[in-house]
């Protein structure tokens, strides 16, 4: 059979996170509730030079009914899209071989019964070899907490801006420290009533705990160097001609050497020092909800040097009475080039094979218990965690949740659009497209 449904009254429970997962060895799809399989089929990836991307993603946009804008209006019919580059699940012709331009084609009746029972923000995996969910327990995992009392939803965790890049004409969204309930901080604000704890709680969250990158360590820098007065012109993490004065100006209060980089070790060694601070843990950890940014916070990484490889947490079965949930775990294969893990000074590389690989990632992470408060307090069926090496791949931008593209060997080039740290623009009916290895897809 091209398609099975082998669990429908899964499908027919409202709000149950499901999971898909595409395999492109076996040319088959399966639906997960947990570690259940509840519906699988066949299909058809993308054709040689036209290679789907692999990778962790989330359904962005659903229509009944669309038309590609690259390949001459060739129709989509229950067009699901994982990436705003060309690249969905649809209804397509589906030989027993790849033959689509990089989306994953469905067959009819199967395209139209997954269409009706997924949501927007289900994760889609996208993997060479096949790939199954295990249940896993952990104390790094995050437990529902049980409902607190108003005023104690914020806490009192030092936060960065929640906006991915501060416009020059647009006010800056910023995740606000706001606390009530404490009588040491001063706010204008009304404590968050039991409605509005209720509501956030149905909203699954995502969080990426990776490693820190320049601009996490800029952002933090120009946070130091407004407290001891220089104006930066904000801690957005891009450099700009106040961020470089204000540089410049501390180099020489501590009588730095102004050529070379301009944030140097010997500069953030110094910067802190002065600030009286201890130098930031290597790793972070960066929250959305509902597709928009929540917050960051710092995340300590035991041994930094290993590799921490491509690992995806989800969780349902939540019961806050007694503060439990289930956990399944998904370990991807991710090779990282030789420029990459030297840029990141990563001696050793992951090895996704090994027994307990996602355990073992969890276990290096340390993470404050201000931050996991604020998760616990928030968390829903459906969260999920993604553990990663490369931070915000080139993918995740407004209107996305977060994206990893993975590559199955060191010479495997993902996309030919060097993006750098910058997150993707926000999505426009009309936009420039990320190449991928080939081509792109929708269709």
């Amino acid at each position: 059979m091209s398609a099975t449904m082998l669990s429908p009254p899964a499908f027919a429970a409202d709000s149950v996170p499901l999971q898909i997962i595409v395999s492109k060895d076996k040319q088959s799809l399966t639906v997960y509730e947990g570690e259940t399989v509840v519906a699988r089929s066949r299909i058809s990836s993308g054709k040689a030079g036209h290679d789907t991307p692999t990778g962790i993603f989330s359904i962005l946009e659903k229509r009944k009914y669309h038309e590609s804008n690259i390949y001459s209006n060739a129709p989509m019919p229950f067009m699901q899209r994982i990436t705003w580059s060309g690249i969905a699940l649809h209804e397509g012709n589906v030989p027993n071989y790849p033959a689509s331009h990089g989306c994953v084609r469905l067959p009819s009746g199967f395209a139209t019964k997954l269409y009706g029972l997924t949501e927007r923000g289900a994760h889609v995996i996208v993997t060479d070899a096949d790939v199954v969910p295990q249940r896993i327990e952990d104390v790094v995992l995050f437990s529902p907490r049980k409902p607190l009392p108003p005023g104690t939803l914020m806490t009192d965790v030092d936060l960065r801006t929640a906006s991915i890049k501060a416009s020059p004409k647009k006010p800056v969204e910023v995740a606000m420290n706001v606390a009530p309930a404490n009588p040491n901080r001063a706010t204008d604000a009304l404590p968050p009533q039991p409605d509005d704890l209720e509501e956030a709680q149905t909203h699954a969250l995502r969080i990426l705990i990776t490693r820190r990158t320049d601009r996490e360590t800029l952002m933090d820098a120009q946070k130091l160097l407004e407290e001891m007065g220089f104006e930066t012109g904000g801690s957005d993490g891009y450099v700009g001609p106040l961020t470089r004065s204000a540089v410049a100006g501390f180099k020489r209060w501590k009588g730095l050497k102004q050529t070379g980089p301009m944030i140097s070790g010997e500069f953030i060694d110094a910067l802190y020092a002065s600030a009286g601070q201890p130098k930031p843990p290597a790793g972070q950890i960066m929250v959305r909800q509902n597709f928009e940014p929540l917050f960051e916070a710092p995340v300590g990484i035991k041994a930094p040097e290993v590799a921490l490889g491509t690992h995806l947490f989800t969780v349902d079965k939540i019961d806050r009475s007694i503060e439990s949930a289930d956990w399944h775990a998904v370990t991807l294969p991710n090779v990282l080039s030789d420029a990459t893990m030297k840029r990141l000074g990563i001696t050793m590389a992951a090895d996704a094979k090994l027994p307990g690989a996602a355990k073992a990632a969890l276990d290096r992470i340390e993470i404050s218990q201000d931050v996991r408060d604020r998760i616990e307090t928030l968390m829903a069926d459906g969260t999920s965690v993604t553990i990663n090496d490369e931070s915000l791949g080139p993918e995740t931008g407004k209107g996305t949740d977060f994206v990893t593209l993975t590559k199955s060997s060191k010479s495997e080039m993902v996309a030919v659009q060097d993006i750098g740290s910058t997150p993707a623009a926000e999505p426009r009916a009309k936009r420039s497209i990320i190449r991928y290895q080939g081509g792109v897809g929708l269709y």
